[in-house]
This record gives C-alpha cells, sequence and structure tokens, in this order.
C-alpha cells in the first residue's frame, strides 16, 4: 500500500503557487518558509497516525488551505504573549492577572518616558550623573513623614535588600505567626535564608509576647522584623505584638525595627465600612526604623517595592552592591511618580487611581451596571441564553484584605446550547480574551473590575461566544 503521506506536495512545489507567492508578497520569506515546513511536518503526523493530513474524511488541504494554515501560524507567533484580557471576575488586584490596573496618568507618563531619551541617571540642573532613586523620594517623603525613600522591584526584593544590609551573617527575630508564604511558593523565611541574615523564631504559630522577643535578643541579633499578615487572618486564641511596642524595645535595646506591610495602602478606608490596614505613615510615626511595601497592590501602581526609614538606614542600602540587581527600569519609575502625584489630592486619588475606584464602588451603580448590560446582552443573543442579574460578592485579592468581600451584582448569563464551562472556554479564547467566574450552571460576569469603555466589546464577545 503507498505510504499516504507520499501525496503531500513539496515545499517547492507549494512555494511557486499563486495562494504561497502572494503571502510571499507581503511576509519574509524565510518565516513563510518555517511555517510551512511546520504545516507539512504536523500534516505527517496525522497521516501517519490514520487520519487526514486536514482532519475527519483524509481529505489533503490544497495550496490555498495550505497557505492559510501557514498565514495562520505566523499570525499566532506574531501575536505578543502578554495581552490585554478583559477581568470580569471582580477581584480587584488579581495577581495571575497583573494586579493593579494603572491609572491613566501613569500609562501616559510611561509613554513619554518610553519614546525617547530621559534624565534617568543626569542631574538636569548640575549637568552630571543623577541618580535614578532620586525621582520619587521626595514624594514618598511627603506623603508618608518618612526621613528617605528608595525602590526596588517589587516588596520581596526591598524584604531581600533590608535583610542583607541589617542582617547578613547575624540574626533576624520573626514571630512564628508572620512566617507567611507570598505568590509563587516565595516564603519569608526562604527571603530571610537569602539575604544572607539567621531567622529565629520566637512566639507559636496563634501567639507572640513582647517577652519572646525580649528573651530572644543576643549579641548577634541585628534586627526585629515585624511581617503584616495580609495574605490570611489568624481568629480565635491569638495574640501578637504591636509595631509601637516592639519600636520601643527596639530603642531600648539598640536594634533597627522593618516592618513588612506588604499591600502598602496609603489612604484610609475604615470610613467607608472597611476594617482597618496598617499603613505606612502610621508604622512610621508609630516608631518603626524601616517599612517595606508593594507598589502594585492597595497603591494602585506599577510593580515595585518601596522602601522607606530614617536615613542613615536606607544610605546604607542605596550604597549596597545587591541593589544593582534589584534596581527598578525607568518606566516603572515614571508610572510610580504619576500614581503618587494624585495622592496629593484624596479625591483625585479615588477617582483617577483604578484600583481604588474599582474597591468603593457603588453597589447600587454596580446594580444599574449590571442591568443595563443583561439587558443589552439578552437583545444580542435572544434565545441562545438567559442573563440575569445576581447578588454576589467581589473580592480585593493580590493579598490584601484577607477574608473581606465586597457587595457586588453580576451579570449571571445561562447558556441554552452549551455548558457553561465550553462558554467561559470561548470568552478566554476571544480577542481580547474574557476572565470571569462559573458558578451553578452560569458564566458570572462582575463589572466592578471591567472598565465602562471595555463594557460594549464584552458584550460583542460573549455574545459571538453564544453563536450570535
Amino acid at each position: 500500500m503507498t505510504d499516504p503521506r507520499r501525496r503531500l506536495p513539496s515545499v517547492d512545489a507549494l512555494l511557486a503557487t499563486e495562494p504561497f507567492q502572494r503571502l510571499l508578497a507581503s511576509r519574509p520569506r524565510m518565516r513563510v518558509l518555517h511555517a510551512l515546513r511546520d504545516a507539512l511536518e504536523d500534516a505527517r503526523g496525522r497521516l501517519a497516525d490514520g487520519g487526514g493530513a486536514g482532519g475527519a474524511g483524509g481529505a489533503l488541504p490544497d495550496a490555498a488551505g495550505f497557505a492559510r494554515e501557514v498565514e495562520a501560524r505566523i499570525a499566532d507567533e506574531e501575536r505578543p504573549s502578554l495581552r490585554r484580557v478583559i477581568n470580569a471576575t471582580g477581584v480587584v488586584l488579581h495577581t495571575n492577572l497583573g494586579r493593579a490596573p494603572l491609572p491613566d496618568a501613569a500609562v501616559h507618563a510611561i509613554a513619554e518616558i518610553a519614546r525617547g531619551y530621559s534624565n534617568l541617571e543626569y542631574d538636569l540642573a548640575q549637568g552630571a550623573r543623577g541618580s535614578r532613586y532620586a525621582h520619587c523620594t521626595s514624594l514618598l517623603c511627603a506623603l508618608t513623614g518618612a526621613e528617605a525613600a528608595l525602590i526596588v522591584n517589587n516588596n520581596a526584593a526591598a524584604v531581600l535588600l533590608v535583610m542583607n544590609e541589617l542582617g547578613e551573617g547575624r540574626e533576624v527575630i520573626v514571630s512564628r505567626g508572620e512566617l507567611v508564604e507570598i505568590g509563587g511558593s516565595f516564603r519569608v523565611p526562604e527571603v530571610i535564608a537569602k539575604s544572607g541574615a539567621r531567622l529565629v523564631e520566637v512566639g507559636t504559630t496563634n501567639r507572640t509576647h513582647l517577652s519572646d522577643y525580649e528573651s530572644a535578643i543576643g549579641p548577634d541579633t541585628a534586627a526585629i522584623l515585624k511581617v503584616h499578615q495580609s495574605n490570611f487572618r489568624q481568629v480565635g486564641f491569638v495574640a501578637d505584638v504591636g509595631i509601637a511596642e516592639l519600636a520601643e524595645l527596639g530603642r531600648k535595646r539598640g536594634l533597627p525595627v522593618v516592618h513588612d506591610l506588604g499591600s502598602g495602602l496609603l489612604p484610609d478606608l475604615t470610613a467607608y465600612g472597611l476594617p482597618p490596614e496598617p499603613r505606612p505613615q502610621e508604622s512610621l510615626a508609630a516608631g518603626s526604623d524601616v517599612v517595606t511595601f508593594s507598589g502594585d497592590k492597595l497603591l494602585g501602581g506599577p510593580q515595585a517595592g518601596v522602601i522607606l526609614g530614617t536615613k542613615a538606614l536606607v544610605e546604607g542600602m542605596r550604597r549596597n552592591p545587591l541593589l544593582r540587581a534589584l534596581r527598578v527600569d525607568k518606566l516603572t519609575l515614571a508610572a510610580l511618580h504619576a500614581t503618587l502625584v494624585l495622592y496629593l489630592d484624596p479625591d483625585r486619588a479615588f477617582e483617577d487611581i483604578p484600583a481604588l475606584r474599582a474597591i468603593m464602588a457603588n453597589v447600587q451603580e454596580l446594580r444599574a451596571r449590571a442591568e443595563a448590560f443583561a439587558a443589552r446582552l439578552c437583545s444580542r443573543v435572544g434565545a441562545r441564553a438567559r442573563a440575569t442579574v445576581e447578588a454576589a460578592r467581589s473580592q480585593i485579592g493580590g493579598g490584601a484584605y484577607p477574608g473581606v468581600e465586597l457587595d457586588t451584582f453580576v451579570v449571571s448569563v445561562r447558556p441554552v446550547s452549551c455548558s457553561e464551562a465550553e462558554l467561559e472556554a470561548r470568552c478566554r479564547a476571544a480577542d481580547p480574551p474574557v476572565v470571569a467566574r462559573v458558578a451553578d450552571g452560569a458564566l458570572l460576569l462582575d463589572l466592578r473590575t471591567v472598565r465602562a469603555d471595555e463594557e460594549a466589546g464584552l458584550c460583542e464577545i460573549v455574545s459571538r461566544a453564544l453563536g450570535a
């Protein structure tokens, strides 16, 4: 029996055809050649497995069919791997989706700096070399009351640098109840170990007292580290030591006290019904010598690690060789500066910073948006699905405000001709992809995390996924 793979045309024969000549007129020859070879190799594999090169039925694609496949392969290669998605989950700081979306001011600042040269490390007043770390420090100090500030590429890097500078070769005291694990299986004990410091655990998982810290202080103690439990909560028979008490102990024993806040909230949100969250300015006022937090969580800016503290300690970190490996780029600094400027006017911050705006969104306004969206979707899809508005809960996410849920209203889409899982997969495969929740036989769309200018596109994507 003749091997069916022999029926496949050669590369040269296909390249000579009209469909490929048209393709070669708009695409580089090497790109077309590589994609065609891959397409033919896949076709050989399907034929060897007993299937047709063109799928069920065994029919071989003609030159036009191969040209379409090659063009699709090239387009897929050119599509960015990192893509914009529509976040319809209602999780405001969704770590897998990039955490905080940037304010428009930060986006414009990035574009302005990215398109040309900048004074990243050039002192325009002196006409000499400057420091990239000078661009955000004055704003951070003004907003928090810190003596000095330093920016690195994320909060884990901030803790790593602080622990290396203060504790390399010596001991750092941490409560057992604060040895947290952050995203991606990175753990506080491991970060401390990589810094070169030695971890000394005190207290128990659920209860730590000031006397536990006092008893652990010895000749090799370099610092006391308090880690805010920003991604989980302990309830019941628990006890911990506040930062003010630790700061007083540190002053008495001549030890710096470091407070890893993680989420980095600047405004007080208790007036809006949210529970208290420790803020950098409060920690510094209570006596912390160094405070660290993330830029892309509750601050609502780009990924960054912010270090605040005394001039002497921060200056030592600025001279630390490790800083070179942890430094931020010009785009991060531009975005962070633009975000911090918004905090100079608190009302403007709540309006212009997307993360804060989403967290504080009025639930009745969310309901009105959901009802309008459901009506628009129903008019598009007809009997293909039933779209209703239901009360639900949103999450803040991003390792911030654990256990806190926000009242919301979602659009519940129940498809007729496919499963909710299939509908979710189709939406995820769209351009741009839509990421949503699935529960109780429905696709749930929470508009809390959908921009107003994304609603029309979201409706179009869901309608097409339903076959409308």
